[in-house]
């Protein structure tokens, strides 16, 4: 009775221990393979088809990219949206509604800097 316990016990061991030193890195996703490389979509150089379709506004696999219309049937505010650099809180006027909305997200910023790492 005893041996026999030895004897599961040696090849509970065992079979862990096979199970430790297998080679899992060959099965595919494991730390030792190489990534494969992720590869982007491919960028559209025609000058025609860049100033005639809105290129990679068809988020689908089926399907074209909307042709782009005259300036007249979009709106007004299309055209004064800010594409630069985001305003910084000086150059905002006090009054306005994005002032406060930027005072409010630095603000958080700011405290979330503060506390990084602090454990309760």
């Amino acid at each position: 009775s005893l041996e026999s316990y030895e004897c599961q016990i040696g090849a509970w061991w065992l079979c862990s221990l096979e199970n430790q030193t297998k080679n899992v890195s060959a099965k595919g996703k494991g730390k030792g393979m190489a990534k494969e490389d992720l590869k982007g979509p491919e960028v559209c150089k025609d000058p025609l088809r860049l100033t005639s379709y809105a290129v990679g506004a068809n988020i689908l696999k089926q399907g074209e990219d909307p042709k782009l219309k005259p300036a007249e049937e979009y709106p007004e505010w299309l055209f004064q949206l800010n594409l630069g650099d985001v305003k910084r809180l000086h150059e905002l006027e006090p009054d306005s509604w994005d002032y406060w909305s930027r005072l409010r997200k630095e603000n958080i910023w700011r405290y979330n800097k503060l506390h990084k790492g602090k454990s309760f």
